[in-house]
């Protein structure tokens, strides 16, 4: 059984952009974590329940590929979304053999955001976002 509020891990340097992430999603039903790098995403994965974590490529300490293989190593099924400016064919290549569960370029977009994250949570948990139906719940 699924808990009744997902629990999305924002994990950025920016701790703005964080912010803003978080002011976009609590409204729509989600509990959110945040993390400034890698390093700090590993260790709340390790200790919450997370079902969807959002990553940045560049963070100091641990970027967010290395966090993401990390995360993959011990919950290889939780959905991971990976944020980034200035991505390039082989960058894009590396998460995606990683398991990212898609790769947004940055600056990203309201949209863009909401329904990647939509999606991951359909995909991995039969979950609709609150706009897309009644709210979250056990498909």
């Amino acid at each position: 059984m699924l808990a009744d509020v997902p629990t999305l891990l924002i994990t950025d340097d920016d701790s703005c952009f964080r912010e803003t992430l978080q002011a976009l999603f609590e409204p729509r039903g989600f509990r959110t974590l945040q993390a400034g790098d890698g390093a700090e995403a590993l260790k709340i994965v390790r200790t919450e329940s997370i079902h969807l974590v959002l990553l940045d490529l560049h963070m100091p300490r641990l970027g967010g590929l290395e966090a993401l293989r990390g995360v993959k190593s011990f919950k290889s099924m939780l959905p991971c979304i990976v944020m980034s400016a200035g991505l390039d064919p082989e960058t894009i290549a590396e998460i995606r053999e990683a398991q990212a569960y898609s790769v947004l370029p940055k600056p990203v977009t309201r949209d863009e955001i909401t329904s990647s994250v939509a999606a991951a949570m359909w995909d991995a948990y039969g979950w609709r976002l609150p706009e897309q139906g009644p709210g979250f719940r056990d498909a």
